[in-house]
């Protein structure tokens, strides 16, 4: 009798776990487990929030999927385009399908930068990065290594993100970076949030509501970004409210993989929509 296959797509931190969890709990003779995934870098994302501030070598943040599979587990570099749940399979890039007995999405999220008018252009990655990527937290930090200072805004375009407290922490992060190099009174560090405060929580606003302000950090909230002026170097909400920049640091639009959009299986931001509990 031929074992089942468990197909998990996504070799990233949640599918790794996954097929870690599974290979130990299910026998090989009943089931085969594979893992497909389009590229073979893994990323250790907390890593991002610290590399633009000179902090870690890119060879501590990148690493190999394979080295962290367990033994059992067939790795595989390979692009979905499309699940079929009533198939019981997967399309490939190329023609190619692979069918299923229980399939794991583990595709994560993605920054897409697209969604907000004048994000991408010529500014991007020149006065205008992420840092939810390798390549825009590497790009920053070649920025922040010259820059004289001038306006930095940090800007959070929408929620949900994926780590919400990292924006917040990086204009911590960046307000401690100005101040030990010296040049903290030439900085004008400004926090912008789509909700009502930096600490939501009524306890954490209690404890901590005072720290922006301690730190000079100027706070615009409920601000709602319409577009950006990339020019005029300013974002703009719906409300007509304008914030000027110099530098400006922002976690874009947060959102599900292209194959689950591709495929029917997602909601307006391209999640999978699963039971709360």
């Amino acid at each position: 009798m031929n074992p089942k296959h468990l197909l998990i797509l996504g070799g990233g931190t949640a599918g790794t776990m996954i097929a870690h969890h599974m290979r130990r709990n299910l026998a090989a003779a009943d089931w085969k487990i594979t893992v497909l995934d389009r590229d073979e870098d893994h990323y250790y994302q907390p890593g991002f929030l610290l590399y633009p501030f000179g902090h870690y070598r890119r060879d501590q943040i990148v690493k190999q999927k394979r080295d962290f599979m367990p033994k059992g587990v067939d790795f595989q570099i390979a692009e979905v385009e499309k699940i079929s749940p009533d198939a019981h399979s997967v399309s490939l890039k190329g023609g190619s399908t692979v069918a299923y007995d229980l399939l794991v999405i583990a595709t994560g999220c993605r920054t897409a930068p697209e969604e907000t008018e004048g994000m991408l252009g010529a500014e991007w990655r020149k006065s205008i990065f992420d840092f939810y990527t390798f390549d825009g937290a590497a790009a920053l930090r070649e920025k922040l290594a010259t820059w004289e200072g001038g306006k930095l805004v940090v800007h959070v375009t929408e929620m949900p993100v994926k780590c919400p407290v990292a924006p917040l922490e990086f204009a911590f992060l960046a307000e401690s970076f100005f101040r030990e190099r010296g040049m903290r009174e030439r900085v004008q560090i400004t926090y912008v949030t789509p909700l009502t405060g930096a600490f939501t929580k009524p306890k954490a606003a209690k404890k901590l509501g005072h720290l922006l302000g301690d730190k000079g950090i100027a706070l615009e909230t409920d601000f709602a970004v319409e577009k950006i002026d990339a020019e005029g170097r300013k974002l703009i909400c719906y409300d007509g409210r304008e914030v000027p920049f110099d530098l400006l640091v922002t976690t874009p639009t947060n959102m599900g993989s292209e194959v689950i959009r591709d495929s029917g299986l997602g909601d307006d931001l391209d999640f999978v929509p699963t039971h709360k509990h």
